[in-house]
């Protein structure tokens, strides 16, 4: 079975808010958890309805984004779309985050350096 996975991307990082994503990276992740295609799309506009589209077109399994609309979120719910919302910082590290079963929704996964010490 192939798992579909989609990140909202802004700058290499989870864009902040669904409703304003311009472009997404979806990830096809065969059985044994090898990544078999990373493809990047560039939307035309923001638009949370075409993005919702979108994703039930792919046939997208699950969806690491930022901030969500409680309606979108309980539509993708609806359609069996697993998501974790409220996610910011790197969207390496989340992805690699969900690989491990350690991703959450609401994980801050930016570093951050108290003084002068990164942590």
């Amino acid at each position: 079975m192939i798992h579909k996975i989609t990140i909202t991307v802004h700058q290499n990082r989870i864009a902040p808010r669904f409703d304003l994503t311009t472009e997404v990276l979806i990830i096809l992740i065969s059985n044994n958890l090898v990544i078999e295609e990373k493809k990047s799309i560039v939307l035309p506009r923001s638009s949370a309805d075409e993005l919702c589209h979108l994703l039930l077109s792919e046939n997208i399994n699950t969806l690491i984004c930022g901030g969500i609309e409680e309606e979108y979120y309980q539509f993708l719910k609806w359609k069996k779309i697993d998501v974790f919302d409220s996610v910011v910082g790197n969207c390496t590290v989340a992805f690699k985050n969900w690989q491990e079963n350690t991703l959450a929704s609401g994980d801050i996964l930016s570093d951050r350096i108290v003084e002068g010490k990164r942590v």
